[in-house]
């Protein structure tokens, strides 16, 4: 097969999204796929057509170094296109995702898994991995996530949204501790525990930096676990014990920033609640390809589910990689697998 990783992008998770699509490409190499990397906002300018493209036995690592310098020109980047009307798809990207049998959806965090790239790919006859447009969506903001996993009997902590320039007094109706992070982030960025009342107020403001909606949740102490999804049933559960701290940006990528037990030292019946309100959860948001819930329990039993996350990281410290280990499945199998689930859902589709 041909297939094109979609690579870069944006979003605070851009460098996260790099090592993936490095990754996932030697993989679909290694199973004897025509596979090459395009970043989503640059694009390239160096192949005459896209059999060169998919021919081009380029050496990945070197790419996604070149990728990751054009981070620092993000910003100024999007203040250009803005300026210039540019679309925010790079040279020969849709070109690319076009001539492929199938788009591997390297990308994290905003436009990469808020639907909008799935929705344009959508309109253009593409196939690609991982939930469609609206599911995708639905699961980047956090409170309407909320509010459809709620609704579906899915047990979540309790909170409320403030929106910036409006009145943020009704944080002060969340007991202290709590917990303070943006609607819509990935990777927990801009993710904060406050104790008091000030940092409470300092965390709200930083998250505001970030994003226009900030959620403003109970804390819930507890262990931290995960569970990946793929084609509705439940991989084992994995077990997050941080290295100190909260289970942030700077332990989740770095390789000794946190213990990973999987499958997590549980009871049985523990474990398989778990895995079904992991189930529940993208069932109630129609994801019928593969994601990752991440999920919490406290020293009662009880389990509350945080989020979804319809693109997992596929890097080395990743957790859907080690879920997949423990059923046997190594990182190409899992690659593999992804690929054909996600082919699924296009058997019916009459466009």
């Amino acid at each position: 097969m041909k297939v094109t990783v979609l690579a870069g992008g944006t979003s605070t998770e851009r460098d996260v999204s790099l090592v993936t699509s490095v990754m996932v490409c030697k993989a679909l190499r290694k199973l004897g796929h025509k596979a090459n990397i395009v970043d989503v906002f640059f694009g390239t300018e160096k192949y005459k057509n896209p059999d060169e493209f998919f021919e081009d036995d380029n050496n990945l690592d070197e790419l996604g170094s070149d990728l990751k310098e054009k981070t620092a020109d993000v910003s100024d980047e999007i203040k250009r296109r803005k300026v210039t009307g540019e679309e925010f798809f790079g040279p020969d990207v849709i070109e690319f995702c076009k001539a492929a049998d199938i788009v591997f959806m390297g990308l994290h965090g905003e436009n990469g898994e808020n639907g909008k790239v799935q929705a344009a790919l959508d309109l253009s006859g593409v196939k690609y991995t991982g939930p469609g447009s609206l599911s995708s969506a639905l699961c980047m903001d956090k409170e309407i996530t909320k509010k459809v996993l709620v609704a579906e009997g899915v047990p979540m902590p309790k909170g409320i949204t403030l929106t910036r320039g409006e009145d943020t007094s009704a944080a002060k109706d969340v007991p202290l501790p709590c917990v303070v992070k943006p609607a819509c982030g990935g990777s927990s960025v801009g993710v904060t525990i406050a104790n008091t009342e000030e940092e409470r107020s300092t965390a709200i403001k930083e998250a505001f930096a970030l994003e226009k909606k900030v959620l403003v949740e109970e804390f819930i102490k507890g262990r931290e676990f995960s569970v990946g999804v793929c084609d509705g049933k439940a991989l084992p559960v994995i077990e997050i014990i941080p290295k100190g701290g909260i289970y942030d940006y700077a332990h989740k990528y770095d390789p000794d920033g946190a213990e990973e037990i999987c499958p997590a030292d549980l009871p049985k019946e523990i474990s398989e609640k778990m895995q079904y309100w992991a189930e529940k959860a993208c069932e109630a948001a129609e994801i019928d390809t593969y994601s990752r819930v991440d999920e919490l329990l406290n020293d009662r039993g009880e389990i509350y589910c945080l989020e979804i996350n319809t693109l997992p990281g596929m890097t080395p410290t990743s957790l859907l990689p080690q879920e997949a280990a423990a059923i046997g499945w190594s990182y190409e199998d899992l690659v593999q697998k992804i690929i054909d689930v996600s082919l699924k859902q296009y058997k019916d589709d009459a466009f």
